[in-house]
């Protein structure tokens, strides 16, 4: 873990994913913010953003179908996936962008 503030990393995410997709709506839902590709469809969300005590969870709706060769994403449910970032760093580290990608276009 860095010194970089969690809510910083958390930033860092929703930047990357609005560079993905410019139109992307953040709306905040369970605690956090889900990512919401169509504002007429607000219940349509493909991924999440969350501040937990010790690490930024990002968590795929779909993810369970994402390529993942190099298994990065968490989680043994029917479709959700998520990656813990707890370092600016992590979001080079663990494909977050590749994630995002598949996600949102």
């Amino acid at each position: 873990m860095d010194d970089t503030p969690l809510r910083d990393i958390a930033d860092a995410v929703k930047a990357l994913a609005m560079r993905i997709a410019p139109d992307l709506t953040m709306s905040p839902k369970y605690g956090g913010e889900v990512m919401v590709p169509d504002a007429t469809q607000p219940n349509a969300f493909v991924a999440g953003v969350f501040v937990y005590t010790n690490h930024v969870s990002v968590e795929f709706s779909d993810g369970a179908a994402f390529d993942d060769p190099d298994g990065l994403l968490e989680g043994k449910g029917k479709a959700r996936r998520h990656l813990k970032l707890d370092a600016l760093s992590d979001i080079d580290d663990k494909s977050v962008e590749a994630f995002l990608r598949q996600a949102l276009t």
